[in-house]
């Protein structure tokens, strides 16, 4: 017995020396101690079932009414919105060039006048209104400013000028307009000088006639639209006159004025020379549209859309702006 408990504490040194003479990284690691409770074995989840494709006809729909969606979307907000910002940048530029032709002398005082040139520049004080007057009353004029019927004299000349402004879209400069009360003055600027006038009243379709201008008189009439009833805003059809005599001696312009004015210049009316205009766009949208479907069965969606987007929405504006000369005049 005694041989053999020296034998074995001989080997256990032994193997205790051979242990210590192992590199650090070579000598074996103590077992963890196993825990008390043995854990249950985890079933295997089932593999998921891929998910089937969508067909074609499907993911065509889809993306093309989402587009659909959004470009309707962003022709609303451009036409009650952003059309503001649009008409905030047409007054600077025109408002820089009539300064400056008022400058140089070389700013318009009748006959054949451009259309959408600067002519005037008209303000209301009592209404807060500052606006540049340009030359002509179709759509596509009135989307950038208060536009000077062509038919009619310069406002300061001996006769009587109309104006149109637009009341919900573009800038919505004439909105506020049918607020005048008679007394209320007005200013207008153009290359014969300044002229006060003085509101004379308001009146609506079927109100009567302003009485007829003594010899050498001068009046100015603003036309709009206006609404009735809590859906004012989206209801504006009835015309609105605000006549307003000249104080003062008024200006000579020279003659050669158009005897008339083509449909699209009469209030309330669109221009439709604005269609094949539009037609183009929209093929160019129509095209863009196509395009995104092809790409969104090929590519990444994320991708297709960072892509295709701002092609979409250029043409959305450019669609917008054509369509929008089509609306009313005055709206």
């Amino acid at each position: 017995m005694g041989h053999e408990t020296a034998a074995a504490v001989t080997t256990v040194q032994e193997v205790s020396t051979d242990v210590a003479e192992l590199e650090p990284d070579e000598r074996p690691r103590p077992v963890a101690a196993r825990s008390r409770r043995a854990r249950r074995p985890v079933a295997p989840r089932p593999p998921r079932p891929p998910r089937a494709p969508e067909p074609d006809a499907v993911t065509v729909v889809s993306t093309a009414l989402m587009i659909v969606a959004v470009v309707a979307g962003w022709a609303l907000v451009q036409v009650l919105m952003l059309g503001g910002l649009s008409h905030s940048r047409a007054q600077d530029l025109l408002r820089s060039d009539l300064r400056q032709q008022l400058a140089a002398e070389t700013a318009p005082v009748g006959g054949m006048i451009a259309p959408g040139a600067p002519v005037a520049l008209m303000s209301i004080p009592t209404l807060g209104i500052e606006q540049v007057v340009v030359e002509g009353t179709a759509s596509g004029d009135t989307m950038a400013g208060p536009g000077h019927r062509p038919d009619t004299v310069l406002p300061g000349q001996m006769g009587v000028s109309i104006v149109y402004g637009r009341s919900t879209t573009y800038g919505a400069p004439f909105r506020s307009v049918p607020l005048l009360r008679a007394g209320d003055g007005l200013a207008v600027t153009t290359a014969q000088g300044e002229f006060v006038y003085r509101v004379d009243g308001v009146r609506r379709e079927g109100d009567p006639l302003p009485a007829p201008l003594p010899a050498g008189g001068a009046r100015l009439t603003l036309v709009t639209v206006e609404g009735n009833g809590p859906l004012a805003a989206l209801t504006q059809f009835q015309t609105v006159y605000v006549d307003a005599t000249l104080v003062g001696e008024p200006a000579v312009g020279p003659g050669g004025r158009p005897a008339g004015i083509p449909e699209a210049e009469k209030a309330m009316n669109g221009d439709l020379d604005a269609l094949p205009v539009l037609v183009l766009y929209l093929q160019g949208l129509l095209l863009g549209v196509l395009a995104t479907v092809v790409a969104r069965r090929r590519l990444p969606g994320r991708a297709v859309w960072v892509l295709s987007l701002p092609v979409l929405m250029a043409f959305a504006w450019l669609s917008t702006d054509a369509a929008a000369r089509l609306l009313p005049n005055l709206f």
